[in-house]
């Protein structure tokens, strides 16, 4: 199954999502992520990269702004917040079938992972808890399709 994670800059929460999932999902995952205003080329953001390697998860990542052949290449899109989802669904409608929040994949419900940026190391591994949870719980509905 091909994944794409995306958010707003493409820094901080799909670069992590993707590193997490590439992680525990070992190889029955395809993983990219990417931003809808992402500054092409940026790095992960500092503590985004310390709060995975505290897992022992290193990433090497460079930002990528949304573009219409990641989400044809993907068979799922998860989105950070409803507002990336509806942003994405704006502009690809079509792909309506294919886009959700990670919250509604991962457990069913309506919820956004707020955006770290410009927060504390700590602001960082709690983003990053709350991500692997979710992923981890994704994994179990969707490893064996």
């Amino acid at each position: 199954m091909r994944v794409l994670f995306v958010c707003t800059g493409n820094t901080c929460r799909s670069p992590m999502a993707e590193a997490l999932l590439r992680h525990h999902g070992q190889d029955v995952f395809e993983v990219k992520s990417a931003g809808v205003y992402a500054a092409h080329g940026s790095d992960a953001s500092a503590h985004a990269k310390e709060a995975l390697s505290e897992k022992g998860i290193s990433i090497e990542h460079q930002a990528s702004q949304l573009q219409e052949e990641q989400l044809l290449w993907a068979d799922i899109v998860l989105t950070m917040t409803e507002g990336h989802k509806q942003t994405i669904l704006h502009y690809f409608p079509e792909i309506k079938e294919k886009v959700s929040t990670l919250f509604e994949a991962a457990s069913g419900t309506r919820g956004d992972i707020s955006d770290p940026f410009g927060g504390s190391l700590r602001t960082y591994q709690q983003t990053r808890d709350e991500l692997e949870n979710l992923i981890l719980n994704f994994i179990k509905k969707h490893s064996n399709r």
